[in-house]
């Protein structure tokens, strides 16, 4: 049985050092939502990824995302696909021990239809074994 992991927006995702690699069209969406061109933008906000195959966003010192402000993300909105689909499309062993994401059992029906709602796509294979 799946498990639907409904965010709390604890943020500790936010706080995670690492990667947050833009997709096709992330780029632009997030400058546009800023009001920045795109070169502003990936002059500001972003940096090669650590194998060099792509751009990913800029971290605070401490690690945390750059648009993490508080408990509240700047670009929520439209935020890139890494950030809206953790921890139900992808998560790693032991993410739950600093995620306060509540579980749910779910039939596979309903964790693809709150995938999609809370993603904004429909997954098309079952979740990761947490």
């Amino acid at each position: 049985m799946p498990t639907f992991w409904d965010c709390d927006r604890c943020t500790a995702c936010c706080r995670w050092p690492g990667d947050v690699r833009l997709g096709p069209g992330e780029l632009e969406r997030i400058a546009d939502h800023l009001g920045l061109g795109a070169e502003d933008f990936i002059a500001r906000f972003t940096r090669l990824d650590r194998h060099r195959a792509g751009l990913s966003l800029v971290e605070n010192p401490d690690g945390s995302c750059v648009f993490l402000e508080g408990r509240d993300c700047r670009i929520q909105e439209v935020k890139p696909r890494q950030c809206r689909g953790f921890p139900n499309l992808w998560n790693f062993p032991g993410f739950e021990k600093a995620c306060h994401a509540v579980p749910h059992d779910v039939g596979e029906d309903e964790w693809r239809r709150r995938v999609e709602a809370a993603c904004g796509e429909r997954p098309s294979s079952l979740p990761p074994r947490a």
